[in-house]
């Protein structure tokens, strides 16, 4: 007699003595009925007994079939203990907020899930703001968002780390009808004596609001009375079009109905875009997201800033880039 006995030829036999139907056992198992005979036929000779009765109509467990049973039993359930006691706990979802299902964020984001594997969930979030996501961050909540890191204060920097993805030009949303729509591309001085939306009363983008501010500085350009936060696309296009904004955003934007989307030149303003995670975390799905940010960068020039461009020089530095126009 052979003590040792494959798991698989257990697994057999248990199959079998519960189905007592040799086909339905090598279905519930996804093996062929024939190497289910040869299994059983192995064990058997390894045992030296005979394990089942078997005639044309019916099988049977002999005694020394029945005897072997409840023993087998416990060796396959010692044997999926010992897998489970050894098998990786399987990652948690990896939170992230892209802001919109449109932009830089989303093509890195949407660019990485296509290089984990299928246990690794990356789960997006649309909320957009790193102001309000760095808290988010700090408490466990988020574990990633893009966005304007220069403007996070120190104390919140410290918590958190980034790693530069684009220097993203910027473009103002226009009414179809509106004098400027006809243009390919709109002169910053051209948006003097114009109103535009830029996030103002929303406390979750207040690094947006803030580069707005000093890009409008100087031109003539106002900026939008505050107006509570709008979350999700489809109220933003709502509110937009119900209160005849003019919107500055970014050369990726998503469609609003009745408006155009043009790029904003002479100079062209830049929006930092970091990658931004709480300090220390570590996830297949994070190291993902940074080389797919890392790549995307470098196959399209994303931190090379064009000439003439406008940036604040502390974002410049945070970026780890030099701009060759003006600051704020």
């Amino acid at each position: 007699m052979s003590y040792d006995v494959e798991p698989r030829l257990l697994r057999a036999f248990v199959a079998t003595a519960e189905e007592l139907h040799f086909t339905r056992a090598a279905a519930r198992l996804y093996v062929a009925q024939q190497a289910l005979s040869r299994d059983i036929r192995r064990l058997e000779r390894g045992l030296g007994v005979s394990l089942f009765a078997r005639t044309t109509r019916q099988v049977a467990l002999t005694v020394e079939g029945e005897r072997l049973l409840p023993y087998a039993r416990r060796v396959l359930t010692a044997q999926d203990e010992l897998a489970a006691a050894f098998r990786p706990a399987p990652e948690r979802p990896l939170l992230v907020d892209a802001g919109a299902p449109v932009g830089t964020a989303y093509r890195v984001l949407a660019t990485a899930r296509g290089r984990v594997p299928e246990s690794c969930e990356l789960v997006a979030r649309f909320h957009g703001g790193l102001t309000g996501a760095a808290g988010e961050m700090a408490a466990g909540r988020l574990d990633v968002s893009f966005g304007r890191f220069a403007a996070l204060p120190p104390g919140v920097r410290a918590g958190l780390e980034h790693q530069p993805v684009r220097l993203e030009p910027m473009a103002v949303l226009l009414r179809e009808d509106h004098p400027l729509a006809a243009k390919s591309a709109v002169p910053l001085a051209g948006l003097a004596g114009e109103t535009l939306y830029a996030g103002a009363g929303n406390p979750g983008t207040a690094e947006w609001t803030d580069l707005a501010a000093r890009l409008f500085a100087g031109y003539g350009i106002a900026m939008a009375a505050p107006f509570p936060e709008i979350d999700g696309a489809q109220e933003f296009v709502r509110v937009v079009r119900k209160q005849g904004w003019s919107v500055l955003a970014s050369v990726e934007f998503i469609e609003v109905p009745g408006m155009v989307l043009r790029p904003v030149v002479d100079p062209v303003p830049l929006s930092p875009v970091s990658m931004v995670w709480r300090r220390g975390l570590r996830h297949p799905g994070h190291d993902a997201l940074r080389a797919t940010a890392r790549e995307l960068a470098e196959e399209g020039g994303w931190l090379t800033a064009p000439a003439g461009a406008w940036l604040p020089p502390e974002d410049a530095r945070v970026m780890g880039v030099v701009v060759s126009g003006g600051g704020a």
